[in-house]
């Protein structure tokens, strides 16, 4: 059996490392917005090369509550990718705003800068470009389209923990970045967990507000906030996670690097190629097949496992039937939906394992 994540193998390594995280919160008797937050916060803002790291309750309240520090609200557009998780829409639909979505490029998942640049309106506010799948977005096309129309621009670091576009970290690219900590993630809580990391002191320190009631000082509401707090478990178990991420980014990136060995030449088969300013980190390795059920019949039966990220792109998605978004009407996400396929990666497969997957393709494909 292979399973498509194995987050046991992690864990059982890091025991005394969380288990001493445990300990330490439990013995301090604080559990929100204490000393383990205020620690991850500083260690996660200077890994990532931000001068701000501010914890919240998970990735959609990140992109929201960025949002809503800018005052983007109804009237307003913010600019999406067609290709992602639904996450990054229901943050900008949260605030009131009207979605734009924009398709990816030909070679790649992530939202193409030229088409960006002709979806730029009057009432445009950001960019919320997402690092699809580990693999970073064209920021410096990005930011400098954003500079020239004066624009904001949020990253979507979901996927992305660690990835760098010319030697600087994702999450330090943009005027923000919003981060998601859920198990599954490169960096993972045990929990849902989220942070933004941005070097806009004013930003930071409203965001800091918002998460917290409004709140600055204790029963001292400024504005109408919110309850999107890191906890301190949680914050102390990415804390020792951290420690470990550029080595299973580097993993990851060899696991990759040998699935491009070993699958390369099979016909019909779409590999991904990030480009060479990017150093991507793998959160999934999706390729893409129009004989996508048959391959996952071959590789279930075979005790492998793979899941589809994603089957139904936001626009066609009932949540968003108001939008009047048909289908058809966004035909590269629509085909990235109907032929994507994302195989086992973490930061603890073999390449052993690597080549019997790819074993396994070929034989389904070949």
């Amino acid at each position: 059996m292979i399973p498509f994540l194995d987050i046991k193998a992690m864990h059982a390594e890091l025991k005394p490392e969380l288990d001493a995280a445990y300990r330490r919160v439990m013995d301090s008797g604080w559990f929100v917005l204490g000393r383990e937050v205020e620690a991850f916060e500083a260690e996660y803002a200077a890994f990532c090369g931000t001068t701000h790291c501010v914890g919240v309750g998970n990735g959609l309240e990140a992109l929201e509550l960025v949002l809503r520090a800018w005052d983007i609200g109804a009237g307003d557009e913010v600019i999406v990718p067609s290709n992602t998780y639904i996450a990054t829409w229901l943050a900008v639909t949260a605030v009131g705003a009207r979605v734009v979505p924009v398709e990816p490029t030909a070679n790649g998942p992530n939202i193409d800068p030229d088409r960006i640049a002709r979806a730029i309106t009057a009432r445009t506010r950001a960019i919320m470009p997402v690092h699809l799948y580990g693999e970073p977005a064209d920021m410096d096309s990005i930011k400098a389209i954003a500079g020239r129309h004066g624009l904001r621009v949020v990253e979507d670091v979901a996927q992305a923990q660690g990835a760098k576009v010319r030697g600087r970290r994702c999450g330090s690219l943009g005027h923000a970045g919003a981060h998601s900590f859920y198990p599954t993630k490169n960096l993972g809580a045990l929990g849902d967990a989220g942070a933004v990391t941005t070097d806009d002191v004013a930003l930071a320190n409203r965001i800091r507000v918002l998460r917290n009631y409004g709140s600055r000082v204790k029963y001292v509401n400024i504005e109408r906030g919110f309850n999107s707090r890191l906890d301190e478990l949680q914050a102390a178990f990415l804390r020792a996670k951290l420690l470990r991420l550029d080595g299973w980014n580097q993993h990851r990136r060899a696991v990759a690097a040998r699935y491009l060995d070993r699958l390369s030449g099979i016909p019909g088969l779409g590999l991904p190629r990030a480009p060479q300013w990017a150093e991507p980190v793998w959160h999934l390795y999706v390729v893409r097949t129009p004989r996508r059920d048959e391959l996952m019949g071959r590789l279930d039966r075979a005790g492998i496992g793979s899941l589809i990220h994603y089957p139904i792109p936001p626009h066609l998605q009932q949540a968003y039937a108001s939008l009047g978004f048909g289908k058809g009407s966004l035909p590269l996400a629509e085909a990235m939906a109907d032929t994507v396929l994302s195989l086992p990666m973490d930061a603890y497969l073999g390449l052993d394992a690597v080549d019997e997957i790819a074993r396994v393709v070929r034989a389904a494909l070949a």
